[in-house]
């Protein structure tokens, strides 16, 4: 059964598609090729407390994601913090555009984003069917806190924020083991301070077999960690299959993104995903994305020396230019 919707908190554009306006789907050309959707779900689980370096190495180099089990963030924070990101979206659509100002942004029909967190202009062939909200973790302090619903999502924040840190920082420092980094170089590779969480709303959408949330893509960081409510949706290629990311609680799923194949030489894989629309209910999920330090300069037998602000000029150039992300094949060296 469909979940009651509440329109007036979705963005003008959707709220169209529910009115009889037939928007163009955002279907890109990789998406119509690679249909078939393959629903056993063999993805590698880790487990942190007792973690395996042979199961990671693998996960990384076969997969470029993993599920992470025992990973110590309590139920409850998770929980709360899943409930107040329902109750933000279920605000207004202009409410949002009023309330979530710097340092969080907020945005809808794109993932792709300025440095500031602005969403980069697209095409109404573009618009993907997702709206989020973008908190850089490092300057959480500036949130208002005479607001009394934003201070308490920016208590859960920045507990949830020190669980993620913590997390990304054992996980890349077993990697970089893994791949024998050298340690001053790869101190800088991967940066606290540097991370920041995205909140998506995926609205529900009768053209279930046509929109996506998010068109095939590879995550641009060292990590992602992906915290998903029960609706699913998130599908990896693998061999050229899709696979679906069944929804398992208590458990993140780990990608491994560019800077990480790149930091590898390619012998870790960014891996790509996308995100399908479910035509009952809306799909929630809480992302950590986290990059190299600033003016940290990546090292590759693979790619021309490059800062990760080299990186993201070049693709926000591409994007605005050609209408997608080109990544890590703009760095490449020839041979």
């Amino acid at each position: 059964m469909s979940e009651i919707l509440n329109l007036k908190s979705y963005p003008p554009v959707f709220r169209q598609q529910y009115a009889g306006i037939q928007q163009n789907s955002g279907l890109d050309d990789t998406t119509k090729q690679i249909q078939e959707v393959v629903n056993d779900d063999a993805i590698p689980v880790l487990d942190f407390q007792c973690l395996d370096l042979g199961k990671l190495q693998e996960a990384c180099e076969d997969w470029g994601l993993f599920r992470l089990v025992n990973h110590g963030i309590p139920l409850t924070l998770m929980s709360q913090l899943g409930d107040h990101s329902r109750n933000l979206f279920s605000l207004t659509f202009e409410s949002k555009q009023e309330l979530f100002t710097n340092p969080m942004s907020y945005f809808w029909g794109t993932t792709a984003l300025t440095p500031t967190g602005a969403a980069l202009s697209i095409g109404p062939q573009n618009i993907n069917w997702v709206e989020g909200l973008n908190i850089p973790l490092s300057q959480l302090s500036l949130l208002q806190k005479e607001n009394e619903t934003l201070g308490s999502f920016r208590v859960l924040l920045e507990e949830y924020g020190r669980h993620l840190a913590r997390l990304a920082t054992t996980m890349f420092g077993a990697m970089a083991k893994n791949l024998h980094l050298d340690p001053e170089l790869s101190k800088t590779y991967m940066s606290e301070s540097t991370g920041f969480v995205r909140v998506y709303r995926y609205p529900q959408c009768s053209m279930e077999n046509e929109a996506w949330g998010i068109n095939v893509h590879t995550d641009s960081s060292v990590l992602s960690i992906v915290n998903q409510d029960q609706v699913g949706g998130l599908q990896v290629l693998k061999d050229d299959n899709w696979l679906q990311v069944k929804p398992i609680p208590d458990t993140l799923v780990f990608n491994l993104g560019d800077m990480m194949q790149a930091i590898s030489d390619d012998k870790y894989k960014s891996v790509k995903h996308r995100v399908k629309v479910n035509k009952e209910k809306e799909r929630f999920s809480i992302c950590y994305f986290v990059f190299p330090a600033e003016g940290s300069v990546i090292q590759s037998s693979k790619y021309r020396p490059f800062t990760y602000s080299d990186f993201q000029a070049q693709v926000q150039q591409d994007v605005k230019t050609l209408g997608f992300k080109v990544g890590l094949e703009r760095f490449k060296l020839a041979g």
